[in-house]
């Protein structure tokens, strides 16, 4: 009985070990080696040309997934969108900054309960250096629980959180907050080692557990890739992919007057850049070699329902 038993424990351990060491593919139901993709607009509700574009990369093109800005202008569009179509990978751009030169934003709290949030003209300020130096923690979170709240008031199903311009990856504490946050409303984080060590010089895995979803590879265009064409750099990104969990980050927008004034002096991830994302993403090109790659796109929605919440 006791060999039994012994043995038993063993078959046991051994299934554990091995429901542990699955790939994401292999949780989403997918062979190991499956190329996977999420395709992932940033920034919808700073503007109706971002809303706009953003919507027609989803339902014409080869988007998967984008995140909203709750303090911004037109984060009421944006949600009332998300509303009525449930089925949709929404998630939140956790927002603590507001980098344009005269598009700004403040917090959705009372102003009372964060000012260490605010500069002295009363927005987020323009760098995720400032957040790290400046903001107090409690503020930085009774902000962000904010966000959250607002967006389930206006009928978004959140599907996952991430950061704009990284702002919660600018501390050890405010990617602990970051962190503590996905685990308490079971949505996934974009998290990514790399990021991580380049940004923080830290070991992500003392962090996280191990129902944590993290990247493999995060692609993301720089201003060198953006003046050699966005075309180019996102063609080389998906013919190279490799098997594992991965994520292309854009930003897509129309290159009219409106996202204009919105990046006047701004080049790098100004309109014109926003444009160039658009039209890839929506071009039968991309499509094709998707296609070609034998690339499974995805979204956060399949990994928070089948991961995080199963």
């Amino acid at each position: 009985m006791k060999k039994f038993s012994f043995s038993l424990l063993l078959v046991i351990a051994f299934i554990n070990l091995h429901s542990q060491t699955k790939t994401v593919a292999e949780q989403l139901g997918y062979p190991a080696d499956t190329k996977l993709l999420i395709i992932h607009a940033d920034d919808l509700g700073i503007s109706h040309s971002e809303n706009e574009a953003s919507i027609s990369a989803i339902q014409n093109g080869s988007v998967s997934s984008a995140s909203i800005m709750v303090p911004c202008p037109w984060f009421p569009e944006i949600a009332n969108y998300a509303s009525q179509h449930p089925s949709a990978d929404f998630g939140l751009h956790l927002t603590l900054t507001a980098e344009w030169k005269f598009f700004k934003w403040g917090t959705v709290i009372p102003t009372s309960e964060a000012s260490s949030l605010l500069n002295d003209k009363g927005f987020f300020p323009d760098n995720s250096a400032e957040v790290a130096t400046k903001a107090k923690l409690n503020e930085v979170e009774k902000e962000l629980r904010g966000q959250i709240v607002r967006a389930k008031q206006f009928g978004v199903d959140v599907t996952h959180f991430d950061t704009h311009m990284g702002s919660l990856l600018a501390s050890t504490e405010l990617l602990k907050l970051y962190i503590a946050l996905s685990h308490e409303y079971k949505v996934p984080i974009l998290l990514h080692r790399g990021f991580a060590k380049a940004i923080l010089n830290v070991n992500l895995d003392d962090y996280i557990t191990k129902n944590d979803v993290v990247l493999d590879q995060l692609y993301m265009a720089s201003p060198d890739d953006y003046k050699k064409g966005m075309k180019i750099f996102y063609s080389n990104v998906i013919n190279s992919l490799k098997p594992g969990f991965n994520m292309i980050l854009l930003h897509a927008a129309l290159d009219n007057a409106e996202m204009q004034a919105v990046t006047i002096d701004h080049p790098d991830f100004g309109a014109a850049w926003r444009q160039a994302d658009y039209d890839f993403f929506t071009s039968e090109d991309c499509k094709k070699i998707l296609r070609e790659q034998k690339i499974k796109v995805v979204t956060w929605r399949e990994i928070r329902d089948k991961i995080v919440r199963k």
